[in-house]
C-alpha cells in the first residue's frame, strides 16, 4: 500500500499544480473608467476642450453674421459704387506729382563737391 502511495504522489502533485494553474482569480480590482490624470492635467484638458468649443461657436457666429450682411447693389448705370470723393483723389494725385517733381530735382541736380577734400 505504501508503495502505491509513493508512486502516485508525483502525479498528484502535477495534477494539483495544473488545477491551480487553470484556476480563475477571484480577487479582481475594478479599474477606473476615467483617465487617472492628476488635478492640473485634468484642468488643462478641460480648458483646451472648452476653448475649442468656444472657438467653434464664435466662428459659426461670425460666419452667420457676415453671411447676413447685404450685398452691395449697383445703383448707377455704370455698375460702379461711388465710395471715394473726387476731391480726395485729386489731393492724392497732387501729392504724388509733387513727390515726383522733388525726386526729379534730386536726380537731375549737379554733383555736390565735398569741401573737406
Amino acid at each position: 500500500m505504501g508503495s502505491d502511495f509513493k508512486n502516485k504522489t508525483p502525479e498528484l502533485y502535477r495534477v494539483k499544480n495544473m488545477i491551480k494553474f487553470f484556476k480563475k482569480e477571484k480577487n479582481f480590482k475594478k479599474e477606473s473608467s476615467l483617465l487617472n490624470l492628476n488635478f492640473y492635467w485634468e484642468l488643462a484638458v478641460y480648458f483646451v476642450f472648452v476653448t475649442t468649443l468656444l472657438s467653434f461657436f464664435f466662428g459659426y457666429y461670425l460666419f452667420m453674421r457676415i453671411n447676413k450682411e447685404p450685398v452691395l447693389s449697383a445703383g448707377g448705370i455704370s455698375g460702379q459704387v461711388e465710395t471715394v470723393k473726387k476731391e480726395r483723389i485729386e489731393k492724392v494725385l497732387e501729392y504724388f506729382s509733387l513727390r515726383k517733381e522733388k525726386s526729379n530735382q534730386i536726380i537731375n541736380s549737379g554733383p555736390v563737391v565735398d569741401p573737406s577734400l
